[in-house]
Order: structure tokens, then C-alpha cells, then sequence
């Protein structure tokens, strides 16, 4: 990246998206002659070892038969087009590519994500094209070089950002390599900062810790995020990071209470006989921050935790057996992240464990190649899209698309919105908040077509699943069935349930308003908004037109008898309470209120309560010998043709009069209905609700509950 390099000789300074647009019209440079006046020049030769040796010795700890000569002729050239070119602390530029590459190299990237990473600004900040990169390099190295070169602010203007990320991510989906390579480069940029304006500091800050770091722990490379995290820290909350600082240089003695757990630790794996390295891993400063935020004060052991590593999967949990049998176990603090990894690889069990003095350590267990892994994340796994090889050495050919364990849902997803949000400041927002939600759960479709699995963000919902599955289509959607339940589209989804979205035979119907407050991924939320802004009636409507209650009034026969034991209190001036409508056998209470007569309630309505709160004393109430009742009934539905017909089809077959009816304008797609009904005897209420709740679109029928005028 070269947003601190400037060029005090040449015309073009790599000086960031600021600077001035290079001139496109120069002449075609020859790379060979250049190569062979790099390597020939008497400076050059000597340096040339030492400046990319640290780079080799790292890239051969972890590939061990890599070939240098790509490397060194990449260095040739990197070393050749930037000369001249200064960053903005005075070093040469060419110290800011070797760093990154150094970066990756210690993360265990192969040799084509290195070439790649020494060459990455070379087309952004010099005269070599991006032509001459593939013609010396491949198609690979041009790919990856091309996805981290930046827009031009000359030809994006404000734009040039957004857009820039927008590009990098689509190229990410392509190859996972893209994104390595801008961490990388954003960590080095980050810890050289300083020399910048206070103000690009914290502009600069701002979008590491809103996109970068997120994207960092989504690829699982934990290794940059912590630094990256840390170097945020410091510049957005100074403050907080420098009491920090002086809490850990007050604890020096932190070190000594993680190592005296950890030597009981490797004595009691021993004494096991199961070979395990136990380490002490001190936390970085936000992770202390946090720590301390959650806990209060400190002890030696919270600045740190144990790291435990074995070599097999099944060592992981007998390590753990052995722990929770020696030590006092903190339960509450036991994960098991290798049965059920997280959607960014990480794999490892935490737990805690308590030592004789009371001191608590959190401990982590993995095997070596969990924990290569958990620090480099995608770094670690090479190239994805090399296709395996078979026993002779050939490569077979593809069928379809590459499996590839770096494209989790969260990618795939970004990459499926983005493309319907054309304008770079919604793209911008929507990317913030995508990247916002850093927990993912996994829902199944009911349907069973493939895939099977749809991968939303923690606290999605069935709106968030529908538009998952069907794209715009979903727009027709009245509700969804959850583990075979029918639930509402503002249901919040768990990790493993079943869902199945159910859509309206009215293809023309579209999403309401109130929608929008219960979408969580962008996909949905950008499908809704585009589908209001391109029916605006049907978003002004609810406020523009209000449709008032559809009521009706039928048959006013009484209910069943009442009396109360209260002198004076006739039959007819005792009568069942609408809050809660109670019918026989309900156990009932009766209170006096205005008038002199005497309301019934259930004694487990709320009503009751408030009227001995209010002072009322109970009546003593009971009743009659005739079984016939009158009931009010609220129906919860999903809103669909037809509806109010066949509920009322569905209580005349039970034989029951509708006294009244109300229809509440829809909301969500959902409308309620609430019928008061005329019983010719209490105990068909149960067959009368299971008839109700069996016709199509309801989801629940309830026996009303609403404060009574009556009551007052």
C-alpha cells in the first residue's frame, strides 16, 4: 500500500489516493534490462542478500523446499521501480514491500503470495504495468498484485475508497490470497502511523477497526488482528490504552503465577504419559483491557492464559479429561470449538481451571496444526484453488466449481449483496454493518434442496432466512414454519434450526416497512429497500390511508348464567369481564364497579390483581346450571385471500354463533382477528380453538386478554 510513500524525484509520488493521477503515456519499460542493471549495479549486488535474506530464512522455516529465484527476481524489480521513492518517515520505499512480504513469510505463506506481496504496489505507484507483472510473474501473481492496486482518486473521487474494497473483496471471492495481502499491508502501515497528521491517523484507525480487523477475524488470522486491534487502540482511546500499558508494567510478576500453574500443568500431562507442550501466552493489550472491563481488578493470572498443544485431535480432549480431574474446573468457562468450529476455522477447547491458591487460569488446548491455523487463519492453508493432484503427477480436470474451505457464508454473502448496491456510500454502510456482526449461526432448509444449509449472522431472522433462500421472491413471504412451528418473520433464528419460509401464491404482493426492522444481513435489508423505493404507495399507505377496524354484529343472546353472592346483586347485573371472557368451569372472581353491578373475571386475570390493589373487595361468584357461554377468541395470522371466510366457515361447522367480529388492519403481513363468540355449551371451547387454529395461515388462537372498560 502506499499511503506513506512519497517521491521527491519523480513527477508521480506514492503518496496514497491523493496524490496526482501517474502519466499513463509513457514508454513500454524493458523489465530484463532493468532486471540485469539491478543485479549488475554494484549497490544492488551487495544489498540483494541482505535485504531478502530475512524474507528467505522465514519463507524456508515453513517451506523447506521453496524456490528462491521467483522471490529474488520479484526483489529485482520491486527494489528497481521504487528507487527513488521515500516514504513519508524517510526510509526507503522499498522497505515498506519487503515488510509485508516478511509479515507473510512468518505466517507461512507460500512462495506465490509472497512474490505478489514484494511486487504489490509496483503497478499502483511505478511505471510497471500490470501486462509486464503477468508476462514475468504468471497469471497468479498478476491476479493477486492487481486485486490490492487502488482506484484512483483522479478518476473515483470520493468514491475511490469504497469502490478500492469493493474491488479488493470481489477479487478476495476469487482468491482468499487478495485479502492476505492487504492485512498485511495495512499492519505495516499501522505501526509506522505516527509520521502522519493526527487527523489521518485516526481517519486511517477508524477504517482498520471498522473493516480490516473484522475481516482479519473472519479469515481467522488472528495473528494480525491482535496487532492490528492494539495499534487502534492506541491511537483511538489513548487514554485507555496508556492505563492499560501501566497495568501491565505494574504486574510484572503476572508471568510467574501463569508459569507455576503451567509447570503443574506439564507435570500432571506427564504423570499421564500423553506428550503435550504447555506455554504461556500473555495477552495483548486490548485483550487485557476487555479483561479488566469484565472482571475488575486483576490477579497474575488473568494477564495471561495457557496454550497446550498436542499432536492429535483425540490428545485434546484427553488433556482436557486430565485437567478437569487434577484441577478444580471453572464450567462456565468450557467451549468446545473443535466439535464445532467456528465459521473462521478456528479450532481449539477452552477451558479454566482453578489452582490450589485460587488462582484461575484459562487454558487452550489444540493440536500444532489447530493452532497453525488459529494465528494464520487462510494464511496457513496456501492456495485454495490449486487443484489437487493425482498419483502420476497429472492434474485433473475440474468439474464445477473448486471446493474451497476459504469461502464461508459470510463471503459468499457479501459478494451476493454488493452487487445490488451500486452506490458506493450505501455499499460503504452496508459493509460497516455486515462486518458488525461478528458471530454466525448455521439454519437448515426443510425443503431439502441443496445446499441444505444457509449461513446468517447472529440474531437473524426468518425475514434474513427467506431472502437467503429465494432472492427477491421472498418478497411474497407471509411467515415462516421454524422446527415445524409456524412463527412470525420477525422471529429471531437459533444455530441449527429448521426453517422454511412461506411464500404467497400473490407473486405481486410486497414486503411492508416494518420489515426493515427486523432484517439483519444487507441482502435483505437492500432487496426490501428496493422494493419500497420502487413502490412508494405501498410504503405511505399504512400512514396516508389508515384502514379502520372491519367489524360486524350478529346474534346478542346471553351468556351463561352468573350469580353472585351479594344481596341486591341481580342476575342480570352480574356479567362476564372482556378481558378475559370467562367461561365454564373457569374458576372466577367478581368485583362491584360502577353502577352497582358486578364484573367476572378469571382469578388468574390480571385485572384481579389490580382491583384488590385498588382496594376492591372480591364478590363471591358462580355459575349457573345452563352450559351455554359467551367467549372472545383472538386468531394470529399470516394475512392471505380469504382469510375471514373461512375462519367464520370453520365456527359455524362447530356450531357456534359469531356475536361480533373485529379485523385489525395488517401489519408485518399479519392480521388479527377477534371474534366474540356464542357457545352453546363451554366445554366445545378446545374443539372450537383446534378447528380455528387448523385452518390455513394461523398460527395462534388465544382466548382475548385486554384491559375491560367495564373494570374502571
Amino acid at each position: 500500500m502506499s499511503a506513506e510513500a512519497t517521491n521527491p524525484v519523480s513527477a508521480a509520488e506514492a503518496t496514497g489516493p491523493d496524490a496526482p493521477s501517474r502519466r499513463r503515456a509513457r514508454p513500454r519499460i524493458d523489465l530484463r534490462r532493468l532486471g540485469r542493471a539491478a543485479l549488475l549495479g554494484p549497490a544492488t549486488r551487495h544489498r540483494l542478500p541482505d535485504a531478502i535474506g530475512h524474507v528467505a530464512e522465514a519463507h524456508r522455516a515453513h517451506h523447506p523446499d521453496a524456490d528462491l529465484a521467483v522471490l529474488r527476481r520479484a526483489y529485482v524489480l520491486a527494489e528497481f521501480s521504487h528507487r527513488g521513492q521515500f516514504r513519508k518517515s524517510g526510509e526507503p520505499y522499498i522497505t515498506h514491500p519487503l515488510a509485508v512480504t516478511l509479515i507473510l513469510a512468518e505466517l507461512g505463506a507460500e512462495t506465490t503470495t509472497l512474490t505478489a506481496a514484494l511486487l504489490h504496489d509496483t503497478v499502483e505507484d511505478t511505471e510497471v504495468t500490470l501486462d509486464q507483472v503477468r508476462e514475468q510473474f504468471g497469471d497468479e501473481v498478476a491476479y493477486l498484485v492487481d486485486g490490492v492496486t487502488k482506484l484512483e482518486k483522479v478518476d473515483y473521487g470520493a468514491a475511490a475508497e469504497p469502490e478500492t474494497f469493493r474491488k479488493m473483496l470481489v477479487a478476495t471471492g476469487n482468491d482468499v490470497r487478495v485479502m492476505s495481502i492487504k492485512l498485511a499491508d495495512r499492519l505495516h502501515n499501522m505501526r509506522t502511523l505516527g509520521v502522519m497528521r493526527p487527523e489521518k491517523q485516526v481517519r486511517i484507525a477508524k477504517v482498520t477497526r471498522d473493516v480490516l480487523i473484522p475481516l482479519a477475524e473472519r479469515l481467522g488470522v488472528q495473528a494480525l488482528k491482535t496487532e492490528l486491534e492494539d495499534l487502534v487502540f492506541a491511537i483511538l482511546h489513548p487514554e485507555e490504552y496508556e492505563n492499560t500499558r501501566a497495568l501491565i508494567a505494574g504486574n510484572t510478576g503476572a508471568g510467574d503465577a501463569l508459569a507455576a500453574i503451567a509447570d503443574s500443568v506439564s507435570a500432571v500431562l506427564r504423570e499421564a504419559d500423553i506428550a503435550a507442550e504447555v506455554l504461556v501466552r500473555p495477552r495483548h493489550f486490548v485483550s487485557v483491557h476487555r479483561v479488566r472491563l469484565k472482571r475488575g481488578d486483576l490477579r497474575g493470572s488473568d494477564f495471561g492464559r495457557l496454550l497446550v498443544l498436542v499432536a492429535e485431535d483425540a490428545d485434546c480432549y484427553a488433556v482436557l479429561g486430565e485437567l478437569h480431574t487434577c484441577f478444580t474446573p471453572v464450567i462456565s468457562e468450557f467451549k468446545d470449538f473443535i466439535a464445532a468450529p467456528k465459521f473462521n476455522l478456528y479450532q481449539s477447547l477452552h477451558t479454566a481451571v482453578a489452582a490450589p491458591d485460587g488462582a484461575v487460569a484459562e487454558v487452550l488446548i489444540r493440536t500444532y496444526q489447530m493452532h497453525k491455523v488459529a494465528e494464520a487463519g487462510v494464511v496457513a492453508l496456501g492456495n485454495p484453488y490449486t487443484p489437487p493432484t493425482s498419483a502420476d503427477g497429472a492434474e485433473p480436470a475440474e468439474d464445477g466449481e473448486r471446493a474451497d474451505p476459504t469461502r464461508p457464508g459470510w463471503l459468499s454473502r457479501l459478494l451476493d449483496w454488493q452487487q445490488a448496491t451500486p452506490d458506493p456510500d450505501t455499499f460503504w454502510t452496508s459493509l460497516r454493518a455486515d462486518l458488525a456482526e461478528d458471530q454466525e449461526i448455521t439454519v437448515f432448509r426443510a425443503d431439502g434442496s441443496a445446499p441444505g444449509t444457509i449461513s446468517l449472522p447472529a440474531g437473524a431472522t426468518c425475514v434474513d432466512a427467506a431472502y437467503a433462500q429465494y432472492g427477491e421472491a421472498a418478497h411474497a413471504c407471509l411467515g415462516a414454519r421454524v422446527n415445524g412451528r409456524l412463527a412470525t418473520l420477525s422471529t429471531v433464528l437459533s444455530d441449527g434450526d429448521t426453517v422454511q419460509p412461506l411464500l404467497a401464491q400473490d407473486t405481486a404482493s410486497g414486503p411492508s416497512p416494518e420489515w426493515l426492522e427486523h432484517a439483519r444481513t444487507p441482502a435483505a435489508r437492500i432487496a426490501i429497500t428496493a422494493w419500497l423505493q420502487a413502490h412508494p404507495e405501498a410504503a405511505d399507505a399504512p400512514e396516508a390511508d389508515p384502514r379502520p377496524p372491519v367489524s360486524f354484529t350478529a346474534d346478542r343472546r346471553s351468556g351463561a348464567k352468573l350469580h353472585a353472592d351479594l344481596p341486591g346483586a341481580t342476575a342480570a347485573a352480574v356479567r362476564p369481564a372482556g378481558c378475559c371472557t370467562p367461561v365454564p368451569p373457569d374458576e372466577i372472581t367478581g368485583f362491584r364497579v360502577r353502577g352497582g353491578s358486578v364484573t367476572v373475571h378469571r382469578t388468574g386475570c390480571a385485572a384481579v390483581d389490580t382491583m384488590k390493589r385498588l382496594g376492591r373487595e372480591p364478590v363471591t361468584v358462580h355459575w349457573g346450571d345452563t352450559a351455554e357461554c359467551r367467549v372472545t377468541l383472538v386468531a394470529e395470522a399470516f394475512g392471505r385471500p380469504r382469510l375471514l371466510a373461512d375462519l367464520t366457515e370453520a365456527i359455524a361447522a362447530a356450531g357456534v354463533a359469531v356475536v361480533s367480529a373485529t379485523v385489525e388492519p395488517p401489519s408485518e403481513q399479519r392480521v388479527r382477528h377477534t371474534y366474540t363468540l356464542q357457545l352453546p355449551d363451554a366445554a366445545g371451547l378446545p374443539a372450537l380453538m383446534r378447528a380455528m387454529r387448523d385452518v390455513a395461515g394461523v398460527y395462534d388462537v388465544s382466548r382475548a386478554r385486554h384491559p375491560a372498560s367495564q373494570t374502571g
